[in-house]
């Protein structure tokens, strides 16, 4: 049988996006659930984290596995020794992997060379996880995704690349505000596309935070820099100038849209207080259930044939 890797939201379909949905929906319910008994997860990390080391951690606790935690100091993916070494090592210690890493590229060749489920954690191009587990909170609060629509205000970071996708998948319009050169790349693009042409799904790229929002049902946001842009923090400040979620902005979408942000936030910046803590804000709602989404990843990828 194939090896079930995850490195971005283009690895599934429609069907295979949905059948995560509602994985996660139903182990969310069943709390702990051994399927993983016996089976060990490395997570390999080049990146710090709270929330992905977190939930992963207790993803595995609470399917009946064990994970351990690989810092870069200890591993040195790709300095220390070749990644398809790393691969082929682990490979032969653990069931599965989770790597969170800056060069998607190095993701790719890992999975190349191991022989056990490999899984995007977060790098500079994607981070597929979040955005699974910010469509299962989308369908937890709205009930449904064909036809809703997400706007995001800011950069064409990984986040927005991996919401883009996997709206395109579901059917939900994505629409996406951001300065002049902070646009999303256009291969990215292009296969949300392709991908809306057959869902129904509608793809506008915008530069007005205002004509992004209006009349949506999801309004999100992302920091302005992220992890290894800090030299840029000056520039991008000035750049993202009027690209601020609050409560102004807010006011354009329908009454019951909803407010999410992936975490961590930088206050002030590209969110407004006055809306991080409104009745509308789930983003506590999606930081929890990044804990349920990576448990439906891990059955999926490491867990019997279902």
């Amino acid at each position: 049988m194939a090896v079930k890797h995850l490195l971005s939201i283009a690895d599934l379909d429609g069907p295979g996006l949905w059948k995560l949905l509602h994985r996660a929906v139903e182990l969310k319910k069943a709390g702990l659930c051994h399927v993983l008994a016996g089976r060990t997860l490395a997570l390999l990390f080049e990146k710090p984290s709270l929330r992905t080391r977190v939930s992963f951690d207790v993803a595995m606790y609470q399917l009946g596995g064990f994970s351990m935690y690989l810092s870069q100091v200890e591993v040195g993916l790709g300095v220390r020794e070749p990644i398809a070494d790393v691969a082929r090592v682990l490979s032969r210690y653990v069931n599965g992997i989770v790597v969170r890493t800056f060069n998607q590229s190095d993701i790719a060749e890992l999975a190349r060379h191991a022989s056990v489920p490999v899984i995007n954690g977060l790098s500079d191009d994607e981070h597929p996880c979040q955005a699974i587990a910010d469509f299962l909170t989308i369908y937890e609060k709205k009930g449904r995704l064909e036809g809703l629509t997400l706007a995001f205000i800011g950069d064409g970071n990984n986040v927005s690349r991996s919401l883009m996708l996997a709206a395109s998948l579901v059917g939900a319009n994505f629409r996406i505000a951001s300065p002049q050169g902070y646009e999303l790349s256009p291969e990215y693009v292009a296969l949300a596309q392709d991908n809306a042409a057959k869902s129904g799904a509608c793809i506008s790229l915008l530069r007005d935070p205002a004509e992004a929002v209006d009349g949506s049902d999801v309004v999100y946001t992302d920091v302005w820099v992220s992890m290894g842009q800090e030299k840029e923090r000056s520039q991008r400040v000035v750049d993202f100038r009027g690209y601020q979620v609050n409560a102004k902005l807010l006011a354009g979408a329908k009454a019951d849209a909803i407010v999410m942000h992936d975490l961590p936030a930088h206050h002030g910046e590209e969110i407004g207080d006055d809306v991080f803590d409104c009745p509308q804000s789930v983003i506590f709602d999606q930081s929890e259930n990044r804990l349920h989404a990576q448990k439906a990843i891990l059955a999926e990828c490491m867990g019997p044939a279902s």
